[in-house]
């Protein structure tokens, strides 16, 4: 071999363990860099709860016998995943006798339907009319039960008689859908009494 050909393999193996270090220095670095990186947390996933359907301008009807029962209509209807369903605008709630006049009215700020329990909770200033009667009933929750047919508030209620001047107050409340009849509990208040036996 001649001198030339020994240098250009002598600079030749220089230049490849050179480029070797290096590669080897660079790997190095970057495994070093990496290593000093912040851990990135794993993120747990929550589910999406939120509803799954909006609609406005809800009317819903309840009838037996193709007799109109009650009448519910509010602004917004929320249906979530589990069938529950929320109504944050004002509700209103009408119930009919057999010959299809209104005879009570609720109003509530917001409301709420329970699929597994299978109730309405009215909620916030809920104001029941009972027309017959000429009553008004303040709470601020009811709960209506379509299967039973019931009206019940473990909350404060007052009941204004129009007719008699009445004043009733109580801790909750038992009452058919209509409220021709009912049972406070705890009651209190300004009762007219007949004098004599």
């Amino acid at each position: 071999m001649t001198s030339r050909k020994m240098i250009l393999l002598a600079t030749r193996s220089q230049y490849l363990r050179k480029s070797f270090y290096y590669s080897l220095l660079i790997i190095h670095c970057s495994l070093i860099l990496l290593a000093c990186g912040e851990r990135k947390q794993i993120k747990k996933v929550e589910p999406y709860s939120g509803p799954i359907e909006e609609i406005n301008d809800v009317k819903l009807l309840y009838s037996e016998a193709a007799l109109l029962k009650v009448k519910l209509t509010t602004a917004k209807q929320l249906r979530y995943l589990n069938e529950n369903r929320r109504y944050p605008n004002p509700v209103n709630i009408s119930f009919f006798n057999p010959m299809g006049d209104e005879i009570t009215t609720i109003r509530s700020d917001s409301g709420r339907y329970d699929k597994a329990k299978d109730i309405y909770v009215v909620m916030g200033n809920v104001v029941v009319i009972n027309k017959q009667k000429q009553e008004k009933l303040l709470t601020p929750e009811l709960t209506w039960s379509p299967v039973t047919k019931k009206v019940y508030t473990d909350k404060r209620v007052t009941i204004l008689s129009q007719l008699t001047g009445e004043k009733l107050y109580g801790m909750g409340l038992d009452a058919n859908q209509d409220f021709s009849k009912y049972a406070i509990r705890k009651v209190t208040g300004v009762f007219n009494v007949q004098t004599g036996i």
